[in-house]
């Protein structure tokens, strides 16, 4: 079955830049729609943004501008890059598949002061 797998995370100062990645295998599976999310310690998983089959992107207010999600359809790989990075971006981020309950492991970000 399909499976998605998060890489690209670290740690960061503020103001700095990383770019997460999203892999999703087998190959033979399309990506369609995708979903990033960050979960900060003691607080509720959140959504980050979306890009649709197409390309069409939303994000949530507080990466909105910072932050660009794109994909290649080649390479069945959805990526997060993440400008302009602020302490309160720390989270573990997980990227899902659609609105399945295909979620990847987790990479940790961490934004310094």
């Amino acid at each position: 079955q399909v499976q998605v797998a998060e890489s690209g995370g670290g740690l960061v100062q503020a103001g700095g830049s990383l770019r997460l990645s999203c892999a999703v295998s087998p190959r033979s599976f399309s990506i369609n729609a995708m979903g990033w999310y960050r979960q900060a310690p003691g607080k509720e998983r959140e959504l980050v943004g979306t890009i649709s089959k197409v390309g069409t992107t939303n994000y949530a207010d507080s990466v909105k501008g910072r932050f660009t999600i794109s994909r290649d359809n080649a390479k069945n790989t959805v990526y997060l890059q993440m400008n302009s990075l602020k302490p309160e971006d720390t989270a573990v981020y997980y990227c899902r598949y659609g609105i399945s309950d295909i979620w990847g492991q987790g990479t940790q970000v961490t934004v310094s002061s």
